[in-house]
């Protein structure tokens, strides 16, 4: 920046204020200093900035399993948000461990992050942490900052099944401990009539109690007059399509089949999903948002609050809106319901 001073004849103070669009400098003078900087191949020390500023202008995301292909679009979404803002994103994974959720939490504080967005393994609560926090899950989790509406999400995929006529479902979740899923199957069994019928399968507790399985026994449900399977997410209403399918079943002419978050394959598929949308874009903006006018808030210590190396330990950061409406995805894969299908003599079904 001296470099810069000097050779366009000015003060360092006055190119500071020309490179950060802060203080009074003409638009001509900012147009020569920016095109100096250039020539000299200037580049903004965000080290020397964090040190002057005390903020490194960079967020951590936490994410519960980058293997998923929900969660990277998740992680776009924060990142566009957060590039948007002026800030860069450290990504970590917590592969669906708590150990390692809370391990990923301390690597991103030790690198200096200014502030996390989280989105919990299962649900599980966020300790104390000496930053700002975003949580980012499911409207039931103490501590919300904003989420999917998945209550009213499931809600309206029932609503549609109904609407076409079905009357006997089968729900399908993986991990009876996630908050999101247990949230999405309430809302699908809140909308119910009073004339229908429901069971629900968790796919993590049949796998634990027979290892060696890899059928969901969906042909017994098929068979007990079911017409209607709605899984908690995409990857497993796909389980529900290949299980169908290679037992003969047509989807949806026998079995209407829906999931949810409407993942990349959702559309592409064969027949097309059925299935909700989520507005990534507005949680994230909203996620970030609040995170940042957490941290550039200038706030007084309190003695009466608990501290922790010198600074008042965080909360988590709450929003206005804490949740955004999900969109129903009508596809291929459901339709009218038909009579139950039923097994022919030698057990296929008719």
């Amino acid at each position: 920046m001296t470099q810069i001073a000097k050779a366009v004849g000015v003060s360092s103070a006055t190119v500071s204020n020309a490179l950060s669009g802060k203080g009074r400098v003409s638009a001509d003078l900012v147009e020569k200093i920016r095109a100096t900087a250039a020539e000299l191949g200037y580049v903004p020390s965000n080290a020397g900035r964090a040190l002057r500023t005390g903020r490194s202008n960079v967020l951590g995301l936490v994410l519960p399993d980058i293997s998923n292909p929900l969660f990277p679009q998740i992680a776009q979404a924060m990142e566009v948000a957060a590039s948007n803002a002026g800030y860069g994103v450290l990504i970590a994974d917590s592969r669906g461990d708590v150990t390692t959720q809370t391990q990923a939490i301390a690597r991103l504080i030790e690198r200096g992050v200014d502030g996390l967005v989280v989105i919990p393994r299962r649900g599980t609560r966020i300790g104390s942490v000496s930053c700002p926090v975003a949580m980012v899950d499911t409207p039931s989790t103490p501590g919300n900052t904003v989420s999917a509406d998945h209550w009213e999400g499931g809600a309206e995929i029932t609503r549609h099944l109904q609407d076409l006529g079905h009357r006997n479902f089968l729900f399908v979740g993986h991990d009876q401990a996630s908050n999101v899923q247990n949230d999405r199957i309430g809302g699908m069994k809140a909308a119910l009539g009073s004339d229908t019928r429901h069971q629900t399968i968790w796919i993590e507790t049949l796998l634990n109690a027979q290892p060696d399985r890899t059928s969901l026994g969906l042909m017994d449900h098929v068979k007990s007059g079911v017409t209607a399977i709605a899984a908690v997410s995409d990857l497993h209403a796909l389980r529900v399509l290949t299980e169908l399918q290679t037992a003969g079943i047509k989807v949806p002419q026998q079995v209407s089949v829906t999931g949810f978050d409407d993942l990349v394959f959702a559309p592409v598929v064969t027949p097309s999903l059925t299935t909700v949308h989520m507005n990534m874009t507005q949680i994230a903006q909203i996620a970030i948002a609040a995170l940042i006018t957490e941290i550039e808030t200038p706030r007084t210590i309190d003695p009466n609050i608990e501290h922790k190396n010198g600074a008042a330990v965080s909360h988590t950061v709450k929003a206005d809106t804490s949740k955004v409406s999900m969109e129903l995805m009508v596809r291929a894969s459901s339709g009218p319901a038909v009579s139950p299908a039923t097994p022919s003599p030698n057990g296929e079904i008719l």
